[in-house]
C-alpha cells in the first residue's frame, strides 16, 4: 500500500464495466421521465425492425463511449493521511478528503467484479448530505489495506487524546439471516405493494396482453363474460382466482427481492465497530462506530406481529439523508426479521441499560384523536352533504364511509402513541396497524422545541420535538409540564455530561 503512496493512480479496466452499468442505471431511475417518449417511438416505429436495431445500437455506442471516458478520466492519489480524486469528463470533479474526516468506510462488489476480485470503496463524513468520496475499483487487498489505515488513524488519534493503547481487532458474529428468515422478510415487507404502484400506468395494456394470452388458448372471454349458463359464485371464484395467482407472483417478487438484498447477511463486531455483509449481486460491507449510533428501532408491520419477527434498525448520522437507499443504506444498519429475543440480544449488546423491551409507555393525550377527528369530519361530512343535495347519493355515501374509516385508523394511531423516559434514554412507540418502538440516548440530542396551538393551549398540553442527527422524533399531544421535563432533562444531560455524540 506504502509503495502508491504520492502517485496518481488509474482504475483497473474493469471500472468501465462499472461505468456502463451505472449510465444503465441512471436511466432506469429516470425512465418515468422518459416514458412518453419511448412509447411514442415505439408506436412509431415498432413496425419497422431496422429503425429499432439501429436506435439500440446507437444507444450501446453511446453507453460504451461514455464508460471509457469516464474511465479514461478518473484518477486517485493516497497521500500522507488523504485521499484525492480528480473525476468527470465534462464537469470535472475534485475531492480533497482527509482521513479524519472519514466517519464511515463501506464496500460494494458488484458481481461483475468477483472474477477479478475488485471492490468500490465508499467514504462518508459527517458534514455532508451526499456521499463523500467513492474508489471505483480497488483490488479487494488494497482495499482492506486502506481501509484499515483510515481505520487506524482515527484510533490512533482517539488513543493519543485519551493516552490509551489501541484494542486489537477480533470480529465477532452477532447475527446471521437464513433464507428462510429472507422468505420471511419477503412475504412480510410492502415490497408486493411497491411493485403495484410501480405496474399502474401499464394497468391498462398488461390486462390486454392478458385477456390476449387467454383468448390465444381458446377461451372466448366476450362469450364468457356475456354467457348466463354460469352461476354467480362462479364467477366470483373466477375473480378470486385470478387475484390469488397475481398476488402470489407479486410475492414471489418479493421474496426474490428480499433474498437478493440480504443474501448471506452478517452482522459482526470488532471492537467498538458494527460491521454489516450482504448481497447477493452486488455484496455490501457496511461499518459504523458504536459512538455513531443514534437511535435503535424496532419495527413491525402487521404480518410481522403475526409472525413474531422484527426488523432491527441502527439508525446512525445522516440516517434521513440522501445517502441512504433501500435495503443497501448508508445510513442505517437493519437486520431483517429477527425473532423478539434475538432484537433484545442485539440492542442490549449496543446499549446495556436499554429497557427497550420492557419499559411502560405513556399514552398520549385523548385530545389528539379528537383534534383528527374533527378535522376528518369538517372535510367529508360537509362534502357528503354537498353531494346528497346534487344527487349524488352514491359518493355522498362512500365520503361519509370514507369518514367512519378514517375515524377508525385515527383512534387506532392514537392508541398506538407512547412515550416513556429513565436515567438515560428516551422511548417513543407509534405505528398504525404496524407499531414501531424507538429508543434514543438523551445526551445525543441537538436541538429541542416546544409547540403549542390555541387548541393545546386551552387544555395545557403541548408538542415536543427533539433533534438528533439521525432526524427529528417528535411527542404530539403531551402534559405541557411533562414536555417541559423532557426538555429540561435533554439539556442538562447534553450540558453535564458533555458526551460526544459521534
Amino acid at each position: 500500500m506504502t509503495n502508491y503512496h504520492g502517485q496518481w493512480l488509474k482504475l483497473s479496466p474493469v471500472a468501465i464495466i462499472y461505468f456502463a452499468v451505472q449510465f444503465v442505471k441512471d436511466v432506469g431511475n429516470n425512465l418515468i421521465y422518459l416514458l412518453p417518449a419511448i412509447l411514442v417511438g415505439y408506436n412509431q416505429f415498432s413496425e419497422n425492425g431496422l429503425v429499432i436495431i439501429s436506435g439500440l445500437s446507437a444507444l450501446l455506442l453511446f453507453v460504451a463511449i461514455s464508460a471509457l471516458l469516464k474511465f479514461y478520466f478518473y484518477q486517485y492519489r493516497l497521500t500522507d493521511g488523504r485521499v484525492q480524486i480528480h473525476s468527470g469528463v465534462f464537469q470535472k470533479n475534485h475531492i480533497d478528503l482527509p482521513f479524519e474526516r472519514i466517519q464511515n468506510v463501506r464496500f460494494e462488489q458488484p458481481i461483475f467484479y468477483r472474477p477479478t476480485n475488485h471492490i468500490c470503496m465508499l467514504l462518508d463524513t459527517a458534514g455532508s448530505s451526499k456521499l463523500e468520496a467513492k474508489i471505483i475499483a480497488l483490488p479487494k487487498g488494497v482495499a482492506e489495506s486502506l481501509k484499515q489505515e483510515i481505520l487506524s488513524h482515527k484510533t490512533e488519534q482517539v488513543s493519543n487524546a485519551e493516552n490509551e493503547q489501541p484494542e486489537a481487532e477480533h470480529e465477532q458474529i452477532l447475527n446471521s439471516r437464513s433464507v428462510q428468515d429472507l422468505i420471511i422478510h419477503g412475504l412480510a415487507s410492502n415490497r408486493i405493494w411497491i411493485v403495484l404502484g410501480a405496474l399502474a400506468p401499464f394497468f391498462n395494456s398488461l390486462s390486454e396482453k392478458f385477456i390476449a394470452g387467454i383468448e390465444n388458448l381458446g377461451v372466448d372471454v366476450d362469450a364468457l363474460m356475456a354467457s348466463s349458463q354460469y352461476a354467480f359464485w362462479q364467477y366470483v371464484l373466477f375473480f378470486l382466482s385470478i387475484a390469488f395467482i397475481v398476488i402470489a407472483f407479486m410475492a414471489l417478487i418479493s421474496v426474490l427481492g428480499s433474498v437478493i438484498t440480504f443474501y448471506d447477511f452478517k452482522l459482526t463486531r470488532s471492537n467498538d465497530r458494527y460491521i454489516r455483509r450482504n448481497g447477493f449481486f452486488t455484496r455490501h460491507e457496511v461499518v459504523m462506530k458504536l459512538s455513531r449510533l443514534q437511535m435503535i428501532v424496532y419495527q413491525q408491520n402487521w404480518l410481522d406481529r403475526v409472525l413474531q419477527r422484527v426488523n432491527l434498525k441502527f439508525e446512525q448520522l445522516g440516517a434521513s439523508l440522501d445517502r441512504q437507499s433501500a435495503g443497501t443504506s448508508g445510513g442505517k444498519i437493519m437486520v431483517p426479521s429477527v425473532t423478539q429475543g434475538e432484537a433484545n440480544d442485539l440492542a442490549a449488546d449496543a446499549w446495556p441499560e436499554n429497557k427497550l423491551s420492557a419499559i411502560n409507555y405513556h399514552p398520549v393525550s385523548k385530545r389528539l384523536a379528537v383534534r383528527n377527528t374533527l378535522i376528518a369530519f369538517w372535510l367529508l361530512i360537509p362534502l357528503s352533504g354537498v353531494l346528497a343535495y346534487f344527487g349524488n347519493g352514491e359518493l355522498a355515501v362512500a365520503s361519509i364511509t370514507l369518514f367512519i374509516l378514517s375515524t377508525a385508523f385515527i383512534i387506532l394511531s392514537w392508541k398506538r402513541w407512547g412515550y416513556a423516559i429513565d436515567d438515560n434514554f428516551i422511548y417513543l412507540r407509534k405505528g398504525l396497524i404496524g407499531v414501531n418502538y424507538r429508543c434514543f440516548p438523551i445526551h445525543k440530542v441537538q436541538q429541542t422545541k416546544l409547540s403549542q396551538s390555541w387548541f393545546m393551549r386551552r387544555f395545557k398540553l403541548c408538542s415536543v420535538k427533539l433533534v438528533l442527527a439521525c432526524g427529528g422524533q417528535t411527542l404530539p399531544f403531551i402534559k405541557r409540564t411533562t414536555g417541559e421535563k423532557y426538555i429540561d432533562t435533554c439539556l442538562y444531560q447534553v450540558e453535564a455530561l458533555r458526551k460526544s455524540w459521534m
